[in-house]
């Protein structure tokens, strides 16, 4: 929506000028939100491609996606509101990797990060590697609430690694193109190689790392058990691929905490061990960026709901209020019992407006968070304007919705929406 729209829009919704100033406050508290989490996500482009946030539940048939970023819709092919509801199985397919997909229930059902491989494939069918990063989502009392997962396609490298060991090759194109953040090392610790994604990581150029050994890019004291440690290191575990953490110091003097997995290289250059670098203080900061968003999208959702409502498909495939809460009454002038009847919702609802209310339920039947402005008209037969917010409840075996679930607002004269 452009920004003149969502003025007037506030402009509308606002009973004075105390209201309206609170609102904008509100909407650029939230704009300033959501810019940082764009930087965050295009910060992070140089090690995965997609952001994916589910629900916690592993339950069949599985953790519904509340979130995916651009990067996801670009990798799967998905569109936002194609993947929202669904689950992460829509990736699947023939050749996906059953042992792995074991594995990552087994990480999740006992509370921990998984990191992994597969193969998966793009709405249009089309395959692609895909390396999962993924890591439990905690509230304030430390019980989880989503799961995060970092996606990367990683179809490229693997032919890239495939190329490497049948022609003992390693090209500077696709060293320096690479998604990847690397930095290879010498047998005496010396940087030897790092492509772009590990130079901007720690703000030096190229030329800076010629005659820098790796201790010499981390703070002091980590920088001198390193040192200490590297040669029985080197003869003893790089070659297993062991993963290790570790704290990199930006240029800047600001620390990187960073997770690298190690791989012994014997190339046509020499032998060296190639380091691939994961930026754990980024990842914090997303996690924590993300966390807070979903708190206050949550918090501005629950502000000021006059009533909520279920709705069900009845056996003739016709929507029928489930339950409503205690202010419907005060809102509509109706009792419960008046409105659960199977044309109770229809009644209710403004003739006029009754095709873009079922839309709008529609929407939320098909799994996807609706909002929408409506009429209804109250037992004493005056109208009254509402806004009102709703998404799937409950599914069945196959994970389509069965029930949705709502929150209304009367804006009649209050005007008011989220303060």
């Amino acid at each position: 929506m452009p920004e003149t729209d969502i003025q007037q829009l506030l402009s509308e919704c606002a009973k004075d000028e105390a209201s309206l100033k609170r609102l904008q406050e509100a909407f650029s508290e939230l704009s300033r939100k959501a810019e940082n989490l764009r930087l965050l996500e295009a910060a992070i482009r140089n090690d995965y491609d997609s952001i994916l946030i589910t629900e916690m539940s592993l339950e069949q048939p599985g953790p519904k996606i509340v979130y995916v970023n651009d990067g996801f819709t670009k990798m799967s092919g998905y569109t936002r509101e194609e993947a929202v509801g669904q689950t992460p199985r829509i990736l699947q397919g023939p050749k996906t990797d059953r042992t792995v997909l074991d594995k990552l229930k087994y990480s999740l059902l006992n509370g921990r990060a998984f990191f992994g491989q597969t193969i998966n494939y793009r709405k249009d069918g089309s395959e692609f590697v895909n390396q999962w990063d993924i890591h439990p989502l905690l509230d304030e009392h430390g019980n989880i609430t989503h799961w995060v997962s970092y996606q990367h396609d990683i179809t490229e490298r693997k032919r890239a690694e495939l190329s490497v060991l049948n022609t003992n090759a390693d090209t500077e194109e696709l060293y320096e193109d690479s998604k990847r953040t690397i930095v290879d090392l010498a047998e005496n610790g010396a940087v030897v190689g790092a492509n772009k994604a590990f130079r901007e990581m720690i703000g030096y150029h190229k030329e800076e790392l010629s005659d820098v050994y790796i201790w010499d890019l981390m703070p002091l004291k980590f920088g001198k058990s390193l040192k200490v440690q590297f040669d029985r290191l080197w003869k003893e575990e790089f070659s297993q691929g062991r993963t290790y953490r570790m704290m990199l110091k930006h240029k800047n003097g600001l620390p990187v905490q960073v997770e690298i997995q190690t791989k012994k290289m014997d190339l046509s250059t020499g032998l060296f061990v190639r380091c691939d670098v994961r930026n754990l203080t980024l990842r914090k900061r997303i996690l924590n960026t993300l966390k807070k968003r979903t708190t206050d999208y949550t918090r501005m959702f629950e502000r000021k709901v006059d009533f909520n409502y279920g709705l069900i498909l009845d056996h003739e495939n016709k929507f029928r209020f489930k339950w409503l809460s205690d202010g419907f009454r005060k809102v509509t002038g109706f009792s419960v019992e008046e409105c659960l009847h199977p044309e109770g919702w229809r009644d209710l609802v403004h003739p006029d407006d009754r095709g873009m209310v079922a839309e709008h339920v529609l929407k939320a039947f098909d799994g996807l968070s609706s909002t929408i402005t409506y009429r209804i008209v109250t037992k004493d037969g005056s109208v009254r304007k509402i806004m009102d917010y709703a998404k799937a409840d409950s599914y069945d075996d196959d994970g389509n919705p069965q029930a949705i679930v709502a929150s209304a607002i009367d804006i009649t004269n209050r005007k008011e929406t989220t303060v």
